[in-house]
């Protein structure tokens, strides 16, 4: 049995498994004030090409959204997501837990749009409703789509008009910026967004995510909502070691090329079956649209998430490769396809 479920089912790469031995009788402050995490900022502030950012390390995705989200928000703001946005899906209502509501909208391809967030300003226009304020984007989305620079402009543009926020979600960030599609540097976040981050744990870390925040407003008081809420580890230096390992060379964006590699060559194999996808996905996620019983035949050598029902008898299911994918796996797998479609996917969906 193989694994396309998701790009966390590895450990951590090699090399930041052994930066973490030879450091591990060394002894060092706590709470992130370590030399590891001290060195780590800078190293990535270097990369952004700014010395004016706050960088906090956390540990996943959820948790830098909550803390974050919920430092930014006065009581009665509340963000906008994308109905598929992972903070309205996947967190099981953690920003609202906190007394947020996320306004979603319908979007046809996980993006949100100037004219999005015009939409939703537009129904909220008094103190008898919440207040929209932030902006939740994902880069790539949760379904796999990336924003280009002129995307992130406009919607930077609309932002600013209307005071509002906007908080970029970056766990699969590595992925977005080396797909064949994509025309942003990782310099060019800071100026287009008010704080992001860098997802580690989706990209060869055990766990951590890099919280950049460059708006001044959003700074102050940021580590006592992280103490707040758990964020704030003893020995934060497990973090500090693994961001610097990644950006010591090349190693994150390298990580995130092969996941992208392995997820074009699968693209293509199953495109040579006249199989058919639910989203244009250029990143490590794809989306294919399957027959059941095909589905049923792949699950006994392969794992992976039936992501929607088309119709009686076919799904989208969704394949996710990761830095540490096998070149084999992914190759036998589209094989297996080949092998079992009879009749062409495509045509079939155009009749129903």
């Amino acid at each position: 049995m193989y694994s396309f479920k998701n790009d966390y089912s590895e450990g951590a790469h090699p090399q930041i498994l052994s930066a973490l031995m030879e450091t591990n009788l060394e002894q060092e402050n706590g709470y992130g004030e370590d030399r590891f995490s001290q060195e780590a900022i800078e190293q990535l502030k270097q990369r952004l090409g700014r010395t004016d950012l706050d960088i906090h390390l956390l540990t996943g995705g959820t948790q830098t959204n909550l803390i974050a989200i919920s430092a930014f928000l006065r009581p009665h703001e509340a963000a906008i997501a994308a109905n598929t946005g992972h903070i309205a899906t996947h967190e099981t209502g953690a920003i609202e837990a906190v007394g947020h509501k996320v306004v979603t909208i319908e979007t046809a391809d996980g993006k949100l749009t100037a004219q999005h967030i015009h939409t939703v300003l537009e129904a909220h226009t008094d103190e008898h409703m919440v207040k929209p304020k932030l902006v939740y984007i994902s880069n790539s989305t949760e379904i796999g789509s990336i924003y280009k620079k002129q995307e992130l402009e406009q919607l930077r543009e609309v932002c600013d008009k209307n005071h509002l926020i906007l908080f970029m979600d970056g766990a699969r960030l590595g992925s977005a910026l080396c797909s064949y599609e994509n025309d942003l540097e990782l310099s060019d976040l800071p100026s287009l967004v008010d704080a992001f981050y860098i997802g580690g744990t989706k990209n060869g870390a055990l766990i951590g995510e890099a919280l950049v925040i460059g708006k001044e407003s959003l700074k102050e008081d940021f580590r006592y909502h992280m103490k707040q809420k758990g964020a704030l580890l003893a020995k934060g230096r497990l973090l500090g070691i693994q961001f610097l390992e990644l950006f010591r060379s090349n190693l994150f964006f390298e990580l995130a090329a092969h996941a992208n590699t392995m997820a074009d060559i699968m693209r293509k194999g199953i495109s040579e079956a006249d199989i058919p996808f639910l989203i244009h996905s250029p990143s490590n996620q794809l989306f294919p649209i399957l027959p059941n019983d095909l589905i049923t035949e792949l699950q006994k050598d392969y794992a992976f998430l039936i992501w929607e029902k088309i119709d009686s008898d076919h799904s989208a299911i969704r394949l996710v490769t990761s830095w540490a994918t096998k070149e084999e796996a992914v190759l036998a797998f589209v094989q297996d396809v080949k092998r079992t479609v009879v009749k062409p996917v495509a045509q079939h969906l155009k009749n129903v």
